[in-house]
Parts: structure tokens; C-alpha cells; sequence
């Protein structure tokens, strides 16, 4: 019996089909009507083989490598020749994913870009964007803002549209928010991932699945899900005989030794791994380094010193433009363990240098991130006023039009004196509008130029660049982290007209915080809150008081020969909220004309904004400054009245 492969089968099948389809035409082709329906039977025929295509791409995160790549070969043979257009799609994304495992990255790219996707094929859309900005992500690197924008607009595509490969956007996300070190959100995208996969109950999806809990476990330093994980994952892989999952189960061991601080043991299950890398040919140097990490843990430093060394060189060979700086640390802490520290210090230097670099780029990822949602959100605001301003325009020619119909029965002079009128009021009206809300932007950018000191947001990241280059990693994310949140908290409260007392306080104390860091031990402070005050229920125009605290830090505690101390008190007085700013520092020395502009800033932004939001509504609101040299004492005082406004 001759044996024939199933490529060979669906070939036959697939022109058997075709020329039978090709003889019906020849037969029928007298009628419209039987033309009619050789198309259908084609266009379902092209379908059912989509959808196989489909099935394959979905299939083959089932698949061992051996039997995905074997499948890969068929289905590029079966569709090399064929012309229809949802199979060149599915050619080029084959062709594509064959690149990719070669590791060839600009073929990878050129074939995915090749996919032209039919209408109204959603799935093949997904498989084009996916890859795409999968291959746009740059394994380890942090993910930039504009990506992650993409990936959640795809993925907010696939849901609304119920797509089966919204799985496939969930790992991608899970991916981008890892890369990022956002470990929490990148765990509860591969919860979603797991959910939703076709087959969630496939062993090497569920061993996939406790292997990538393992990992973000582990970055979590959540020991018992370690424990867990690893537990379920090396029962699976013995189940299903998988030698490789289960090889990866020694590693997780031996980082599970490691925290118990048993380094024997860990280093025994790292050789085990990293034997049976080596054995199958699928080294790595996360893997290197790992064993390296256990020898030093170990006191065997000449060891340690040479897989660090093969570390770093397979890292420079298999991604020369991402360098791990915690390669440079691990090798630096092998050469104190020996007493070389001649090539501690070479490096140690090495490893600040990648680390400093590192940092650059995540933080440069942030701050795009939220300037770009800032940009957005700027942008919706206008297309919103443009909508208002064109609504209120086609009602005032609706209206015009209606007047001029009724008002042409009656006299010409008439209508032209109604019509008249009613557009100069009409006009007047838009321009007292535009007029008010020119003054309330006017003043917003005002705010923000006082709140945002360009001059403090340098010196702040100048401030940062030093503790970095110091190698001081604790205060230089100390000090990040409070810069980070400080600035969110001022975008996000400058788009409200009222925030929370309690919002206000915190968003204060987190400025004084950052200053503190910058001048340490030139002054500290007191937030006084009277006890029948609650907070989140009184409410208070954001950013009031910062601008006067910044002037008792840069102006008034600055050249001191003693430690500053500034108070800052809040009550209730006969349903007013009464805040002072108190400071000891040296008080207001005008120099020149800049200075005097500079010092009284604050003040004129002060009493526009309690003209516009309080006065001109019929409350009361003031503000009075104290220069307390003429008491003989040191300091200023501001004290800030405004109306008791309950949430």
C-alpha cells in the first residue's frame, strides 16, 4: 500500500475541488442564478480553509517545538501557491512566525507588514497588529507610552468585538506591563490570558501558565504562591513527561533554596537546570547567571566569576543592545568574594553606567506616558468645545432663519432692525463668553506656571541625576517616587475647580517631602488641623497654598545659619476656612525689580482666583500677608480666608 502524506491528500482534495466547482460553472453558466451560487460555494470553500488557518495559529501554542514547526512547513507548502486573498495573508503570517524562530528579526517584520488584511476579516486584523507590535516591544526593554496605548486600544477592539484571539491581547499586555516592572497589573492581564484561552485545560498552556506565576511570584517576593507554583507545575510536567518544564521546575527550586538561604541546595538544582540547558541546546544567560549567583551564595568565587563572565558575553551576543547591569553587580560582588577588588571596581563602574542608563529609559517611558495622556485629554477638550461651539451656531442660524421667515409678512425695515438686534445681542453674548473663558485659561496658565516652577522640576531631576550616579539606589527611588506621585497629583488636580481638604494636605506634604530631600536639614515643618475638622468633607480650590510654601522654602530659608520651621494651620471660624502660613526664615528681601515680581506672583494669582471663584458669586474670600520684621521677629506670615464649602 502506498502511503500518501496529509499535505499530499489535501492537495488532491483541494483541486478535486476546483475543477469540480470549475465544471458546475461550465454547466450552469447560462443562468445568472447558477453563476450566483458557484461563487457561494467558492467563497465558503476559501472560508472553511480560513478558518483552518485559524485553528492552526490558536493550535500552535499547544504544539512542541519539533511538531510546531513541522506544522509551520505544511501549511507554507499547502499555501505557497495559492492566490486567494485571506491565504496570502496567512502565508505571509507563517513565513513570519518561520523568521521569528530563526531569529531574524527585519524578515519578521517586512513579512507581517505584508499581510494585507480582506474586509471584514477580523481575525487576521488581530493576527497582523499583534505581531507587530509584539515584535515593536523589545524583550526586556521597557515598553513606551505609544505602545501601550496601541495594545490597549487593540485589545479593547478584540473584547468589543468578541474576538478569538483576545486572549493573545491579554499575554501581550501581560508582557508589556512585566517589562515595565509593573509586576501586579502584568499578573492580572495572565490571569485574563488563562481564563480566556481555547484551551486553558491543554497541559502546556497550564504549564505556561504556572511557570509565568512562578516568575512574577518571585518578582512579587511572594513566597507561598512561589511554593504553590512550582508545586503544581513539576507535578504536570511529570505527568505529561515534558523533561524541559520539568527542568525549569529545578531552577524555580533552586530560587526557592536561595530564599531559604540554603545555598548548597540551590546550587545543586541550578547545575541540574542549566545541565540540561546545555544537553539540548537551549542556553541562556538569565540561566548562566543564576548559577553564578548560587556559587557566589556558595563562597566559591572562581566559579561565580566565570559564569558571570559567560553570562554576560551569551547577553552581549543574543541582545547586544539590552545589557543587564545586574550581570556587572553579581561579577563585581565575585571579585570582593576573592579580594580582587581592583576588578570589583571595573565593574562596579560598568554596572552603574547600564543601571544609570536603564533608569533614563524607564523614566523617560513615564513621563511620555503621562504627558501623552495629558496631550490626549487636552485634545478631547477641544473637539468637545469645538462640538458645543458648532451645536450653538447651527441653533442661532436655525433661529435667524426662522425670524427672518416671520419677519418678511410683516415690513421690510422692521426685519432688518429685528434681525439686527438680535445678532448684535447674539454677539455680544458669544463675545462676554469668550471673554470669560479667555480670563479663566489666562489664569490656569498662570497657576500651572506656579505650580509646575520649571526651575524646581530641574533642579529636582538634577537632584535625581546626582543620587544616581552616586549608586545610592534606595534614595534616588525614594526620591522618584515622591517627584512621580507629586507630579501626577498636580495635572490631575489642575483640571478640578474644588478637590478635598484632605487631597490638598497630602498633595502639600508630599512637596514639602520632596524639598526636605532636596535641602536636608535646612528646615522641617508642622501641619496643624483643628480637631472638628473633617478633612474629606470640606472642599477647597486646588494648589491654594503651595505657591506660598515655596516662597517661605526658596526665599525665606535660603543663606539661614539656623533650622527653618514652617507652620501650616487650618480651622473654622463662623463658617469660614481660615489657613495660615507661618515661616521663621529671614522674610521678603526685594533686591531688584525680577525679585519683586517673582516674590508678589503668588499674591496677585491668589486674589484673581478668589475674585473669580468667590467674590464674583457674592461670597466673601481675602488674603493678607504679614512681613513679621515689623514685630522684631523673623518670617512672613499669609493668612487665607475663603468661604466653608461641605461636600
Amino acid at each position: 500500500m502506498i502511503k500518501i502524506s496529509s499535505i499530499v491528500l489535501k492537495k488532491i482534495e483541494f483541486t478535486f475541488s476546483f475543477f469540480l466547482l470549475l465544471i458546475l460553472f461550465l454547466v450552469s453558466s447560462c443562468t445568472q442564478k447558477n453563476k450566483e451560487k458557484v461563487v457561494v460555494v467558492l467563497k465558503n470553500q476559501n472560508k472553511v480553509l480560513s478558518q483552518d488557518d485559524l485553528s492552526t495559529v490558536i493550535s500552535f501554542d499547544t504544539l512542541s517545538t519539533a511538531a510546531m514547526k513541522k506544522k509551520l512547513n505544511e501549511k507554507l507548502a499547502l499555501l505557497q501557491n495559492n492566490t486567494d486573498e485571506e491565504a496570502k495573508a496567512y502565508y505571509y503570517y507563517f513565513a513570519g512566525l518561520k523568521y521569528k524562530w530563526a531569529k531574524n528579526r527585519d524578515s519578521t517584520k517586512l513579512m507581517f507588514e505584508k499581510i494585507n488584511v480582506p474586509h471584514g476579516d477580523d481575525a487576521i486584523y488581530f493576527l497582523k497588529n499583534i505581531s507587530l507590535l509584539n515584535q515593536r516591544m523589545n524583550d526586556g526593554v521597557a515598553v513606551k507610552a505609544q505602545i501601550m496605548d496601541s495594545i490597549h486600544q487593540l485589545t479593547e477592539k478584540a473584547e468589543k468585538e468578541n474576538s478569538k484571539l483576545t486572549y493573545r491581547c491579554y499575554d501581550l499586555l501581560a508582557k508589556a506591563y512585566y517589562q515595565n516592572h509593573d509586576d501586579k497589573t502584568s499578573f492580572q492581564y495572565v490571569e485574563k490570558y488563562y481564563a480566556s484561552h481555547p484551551f486553558k485545560n491543554h497541559p502546556i498552556i497550564e504549564q505556561r501558565y504556572y511557570d509565568i506565576s512562578f516568575l512574577l511570584a518571585s518578582r512579587m517576593s511572594d513566597y507561598n504562591k512561589m511554593l504553590v507554583s512550582n508545586a503544581k507545575a513539576r507535578k504536570l510536567a511529570l505527568a505529561i513527561n515534558d523533561s524541559l518544564a520539568l527542568a525549569r521546575t529545578y531552577d524555580n527550586e533552586a530560587q526557592i533554596y536561595d530564599r531559604q538561604l540554603d545555598y548548597s541546595k540551590a546550587l545543586k538544582y541550578s547545575k541540574i537546570h542549566i545541565n540540561y540547558l546545555i544537553k539540548t541546546n537551549n542556553i541562556n544567560d538569565v540561566a548562566y547567571y543564576n548559577l553564578a549567583i548560587s556559587f557566589s551564595k556558595d563562597n566559591k568565587g572562581d566559579s561565580a566569576i566565570y559564569y558571570f563572565k559567560k553570562a554576560i558575553i551569551l547577553n552581549k551576543k543574543l541582545a547586544p543592545e539590552k545589557p543587564k547591569y545586574f550581570y556587572y553587580k553579581g561579577l563585581m560582588d565575585a571579585y570582593e568574594l576573592q579580594g580582587n577588588y581592583k576588578m570589583a571596581l571595573v565593574a562596579s563602574e560598568k554596572a552603574n553606567a547600564i543601571e544609570l542608563q536603564t533608569i533614563k529609559e524607564i523614566e523617560s517611558v513615564k513621563i511620555a506616558e503621562i504627558k501623552e495622556k495629558y496631550e490626549a485629554e487636552k485634545k478631547d477638550k477641544n473637539i468637545l468645545s469645538l462640538q458645543n461651539q458648532n451645536d450653538l451656531s447651527k441653533k442661532i442660524i436655525a433661529q435667524q432663519n426662522i425670524t427672518m421667515l416671520l419677519s418678511s409678512l410683516i415690513f421690510l425695515g422692521v426685519i432688518f432692525f429685528l434681525y439686527f438686534s438680535y445678532s448684535q445681542r447674539q454677539l455680544k453674548q458669544r463675545n462676554k463668553l469668550l471673554n470669560s473663558e479667555n480670563k479663566r485659561l489666562n489664569m490656569e496658565q498662570k497657576l500651572l506656571q506656579v505650580q509646575l516652577n520649571p526651575h524646581f522640576i530641574f533642579n529636582s531631576i538634577a537632584n535625581l541625576q546626582s543620587l544616581a550616579a552616586s549608586g545610592n539606589t534606595k534614595d534616588t527611588v525614594r526620591y522618584l517616587t515622591a517627584f512621580s506621585v507629586l507630579l501626577r497629583n498636580i495635572l490631575e488636580q489642575s483640571r478640578k475647580d474644588f478637590i478635598g481638604l484632605d487631597e490638598e494636605v497630602a498633595t502639600l506634604e508630599n512637596y514639602i517631602k520632596l524639598q526636605q530631600m532636596r535641602y536636608k536639614h535646612m528646615f522641617d515643618y508642622k501641619i496643624n488641623i483643628a480637631s472638628d475638622l473633617y478633612l474629606p468633607g470640606i472642599l477647597i480650590p486646588p494648589m491654594l497654598i503651595q505657591p506660598f510654601v515655596e516662597n517661605a522654602i526658596e526665599h525665606g530659608f535660603r543663606n539661614i545659619d539656623y533650622t527653618g520651621l514652617m507652620t501650616v494651620d487650618f480651622r473654622v471660624e463662623n463658617q469660614q476656612l481660615i489657613i495660615l502660613v507661618d515661616d521663621n526664615g529671614k522674610g521678603i528681601e526685594v533686591k531688584t525689580p525680577n525679585d519683586q515680581k517673582k516674590q508678589s506672583l503668588a499674591g496677585i494669582i491668589l486674589k484673581e482666583r478668589l475674585d473669580v471663584v468667590f467674590n464674583s458669586q457674592g461670597q466673601e474670600a481675602k488674603y493678607e500677608q504679614m512681613d513679621k520684621k515689623q514685630d522684631g521677629s523673623h518670617g512672613y506670615t499669609v493668612r487665607i480666608v475663603i468661604p466653608e464649602i461641605k461636600d
